[in-house]
């Protein structure tokens, strides 16, 4: 029997296409694709001998016997669901649009139902295999699509697409009204072809056509010596199994640095066992996280006590820092391992488990919620910075944000290293100031 994965990442997909291999909680092999035919023509093959009626019961007992909060159910009389599309469901998209609805009853945006598409892309990003234009796309509060990060060196990228850019239009249609997943399928498509689209950023209308190409998926977007002394990890996300290992690898690298900064601006989060392996790199002690499930029943993850880091350390947070990064910064925040520079981070307290339906398609189901060492739940309030360092719409605009992050991109290349970016400036000189007190010689050195 295959464990089943725990997800923290919030409402945010990468935009991909053609993607797969075998898929979360079944014994049946899913063959990577190679084109969007291939890829329907094995949805329509799994979906052959399915059930409409059998695979919205089989929703409804997992929502029954899984969902963390049970209170919820019994306030609406969960039971009202069973019965209630009886004999009326002829196809799976009648299926799916009753699945839907009926999950839409909790109010809980991270419990959702996913089709064949959405939840091979969900499998995609663990296995860090990925074709498409290399973006994370997520729904602002105006109900807009918006890019929430382009990957390093990818379509994306290069074309200019910077955080924060509205997705008006895609291939000549409107985005209005859409939901990430409308969005995500409108992007996919082929290998080498192009996609469209039509992006408001300071209310300026930008067209910018992207070719869609292999996306090279890496968790860990830079190591690098910024100087001397100081070690910089920027860790992405915590999705791809691969992470944890990307994490072990580039702390190796950074073995003669007398400080590191690990920067987890703007990462989403991912597995939740990827943030407890990472956090272990940083604690010879403590606790590092306890999820509480629907019955109240607590169970904590202890550091192993085998770091790989034990270098004065300052983590960057922000708003778009999420559930594994929160994870991960409160357990070396509470635990006195680290100094949290930035801004508040984004507030998902909730764990979901990963459930593939027998067409292929697949529901996120909300099983736990999480609280940090210190038993504080930080569910829609986030973990508060040791350093706080807001950033102003000037500050963007004059390149002062994060580095990857550039409003002249891509005819300007930043790097790490010119701390522009007044949030890793700031880190820069909190960590000198950790590796001072760790060290009385090194300010003699520095004097």
């Amino acid at each position: 029997m295959r464990r089943k994965l725990l997800l923290t990442i919030p409402f945010v997909v990468l935009v991909t296409s053609l993607a797969g291999s075998s898929v979360i909680s079944s014994n049946e092999p899913y063959v990577a694709s190679a084109s969007n035919t291939l890829r329907l023509a094995q949805s329509v093959k799994l979906a052959k001998n399915v059930d409409p009626e059998r695979l919205y019961d089989r929703v409804f007992s997992l929502i029954k016997d899984d969902f963390y909060d049970p209170s919820v159910l019994g306030k609406q009389n969960w039971d009202r669901w069973q019965h209630k599309y009886d004999g009326k469901l002829k196809t799976l998209e009648d299926s799916h649009r009753a699945i839907e609805t009926m999950l839409a009853s909790l109010g809980d945006r991270y419990t959702r139902f996913l089709d064949f598409e959405a939840f091979a892309d969900e499998k995609s990003q663990i296995d860090a295999k990925l074709f498409g234009i290399g973006i994370q796309i997520g729904i602002d509060k105006n109900h807009r699509v918006v890019v929430i990060t382009p990957i390093d060196d990818t379509p994306a990228s290069r074309a200019g697409l910077q955080s924060g850019d509205e997705i008006a239009e895609i291939d000549g249609k409107t985005t209005k009204g859409f939901s990430v997943e409308d969005a995500a399928k409108s992007i996919r498509g082929k290998i080498d072809s192009p996609v469209n689209l039509v992006l408001m950023r300071s209310k300026q209308r930008i067209k910018v056509t992207v070719v869609r190409a292999e996306i090279p998926i890496k968790a860990v977007q830079t190591a690098k010596m910024l100087d001397s002394q100081v070690g910089y990890i920027r860790l992405s996300s915590f999705i791809s199994q691969q992470a944890n290992k990307e994490m072990s690898d580039a702390l190796g690298k950074m073995s003669s640095a007398k400080g590191i900064i690990l920067d987890l601006r703007d990462n989403p989060g991912g597995l939740l066992t990827n943030a407890i392996d990472i956090s272990n790199m940083f604690l010879d002690s403590g606790n590092i996280v306890s999820t509480v499930d629907r019955d109240g029943y607590k169970t904590p993850a202890q550091s192993d006590g085998r770091p790989l880091c034990r270098q004065p350390l300052v983590v960057l947070v922000n708003k778009g820092s999420a559930s594994a990064s929160e994870i991960t910064s409160g357990a070396l925040k509470d635990n006195g391992r680290a100094t949290l520079v930035g801004q508040t981070t984004f507030g998902k307290g909730l764990v979901q488990g990963i459930n593939k339906l027998d067409d292929g398609s697949g529901v996120n189901i909300t099983i736990a919620k999480y609280l940090t060492p210190n038993d504080t739940d930080i569910n829609k309030k986030g973990i508060g910075p040791d350093v706080k360092v807001d950033l102003t719409d000037k500050d963007y605009k004059e390149g002062k944000g994060p580095w990857w992050s550039d409003p002249e991109a891509p005819n300007v290349k930043r790097s790490p290293e010119d701390l522009k970016d007044v949030q890793l400036k700031s880190a820069v000189e909190v960590v000198h100031r950790k590796i001072d007190d760790t060290n009385p010689v090194a300010i003699n050195a520095r004097k």
